[in-house]
């Protein structure tokens, strides 16, 4: 199988629209599989995506992740369907829960248990790309009038991916989805972490081969040495104010201790703090940076873990240097 790489970008809290379109161009020109777009509380991840779908023409469109709180079934189902036309077939529905604060403190919208209400969401968008007609009874959503998408969908079935931490949803996510996104899970960790969830893959009755896993961290090719650090407020800030569910998936693999300094820090001394209080080993188990070569070890390590999507940035916008970091992390 074809090694599979993808883009993802930040939450679009200052990068611009056309340095995002510049980088997805370059990114399709080079053999990159896939680039996602996340939505935190800035820039919604759909607008962008159509803007690049109408700049490429090979690689595919992600979210990376949308929640399924402030949006219905039915409307992630009309962007989604709408993405995969403009595009011409090349969307990827990524889906999460996002965290209690921001649904609730942002959205305006109670956080309910997530498990129910991840599975509905798919279950309903499923539907309406089939072209089906749109009858549900659950523990959240009851539709009985039979509604269906007025327009033809490109494919009857859409990629859908799940960012998933507590094994009871990673083995929901085995049951229903294309695609898990590993949250926060360590390096030394993954190895096991994707055995248990091809394991479930297995006991639902499905092929583990054909169904994929991004890698939870990522790699960045540059000859920056300040690149290693680049990620640390992104880290810190998760850790201590995204509710508790990164910082428990930490000391669950045995990182506690480090995850309490983050949280400390952050708490008393501010965001600077809490990103400088991550230990160099923590850093280096959730994310990698190197030049070409020694990213591709990485790669490699994440593939032996059972990875078979991965994260990449490249720290360059000039696209002989991007092609030949593409054409090495592709060996």
């Amino acid at each position: 199988m074809t090694r599979k790489l993808a883009i993802m970008i930040t939450w679009q809290f200052d990068m611009k629209r056309e340095d995002a379109i510049a980088l997805a161009k370059i990114a399709d020109e080079c053999g990159v599989d896939s680039f996602w777009v996340p939505e935190g509380w800035a820039r919604d991840a759909f607008s962008l995506l159509i803007s690049i779908a109408e700049k490429t023409e090979r690689i595919k469109l992600a979210t990376g992740i949308v929640n399924v709180y402030s949006r219905t079934p039915g409307a992630l189902a009309q962007h989604f369907a709408t993405l995969d036309e403009w595009s011409g077939g090349r969307a990827i529905i990524g889906l999460g829960a996002s965290s209690a604060n921001v649904i609730e403190q942002f959205h305006g919208v109670p956080f309910q248990p997530s498990l129910a209400r991840i599975r509905e969401t798919v279950e309903i968008i499923n539907t309406l790309m089939r072209g089906e007609k749109l009858v549900h009874s659950g523990k959240w959503f009851n539709m009985d009038r039979g509604f269906t998408l007025r327009f033809t969908p490109p494919r009857p079935h859409i990629p859908i991916f799940i960012a998933a931490l507590n094994p009871k949803s990673v083995k929901q996510t085995a049951q229903i989805a294309d695609g898990w996104m590993p949250v926060m899970i360590p390096l030394s960790g993954l190895k096991q972490e994707i055995g248990q969830f091809r394991a479930w893959l297995a006991e639902a009755g499905r092929d583990p081969s054909q169904v994929m896993v991004k890698s939870p961290g990522g790699v960045t090719v540059s000859d920056n040495p300040g690149a290693r650090d680049a990620g640390r407020g992104f880290l810190a800030f998760y850790i201590a104010r995204m509710g508790t569910f990164y910082y428990n998936q930490l000391a669950r693999f045995g990182f506690g201790d480090e995850a309490a300094a983050v949280k400390m820090a952050f708490d008393q001394q501010g965001s600077a703090a809490g990103a400088a209080a991550l230990s160099p080993e923590l850093l280096d188990q959730l994310g990698f940076a190197g030049n070409a070569q020694a990213c591709l070890r990485r790669i490699q390590e994440e593939e032996a873990a059972g990875v078979n999507i991965h994260s990449i940035t490249i720290d360059t916008r000039d696209p002989v240097e991007f092609g030949r970091a593409v054409e090495t992390l592709l060996r």
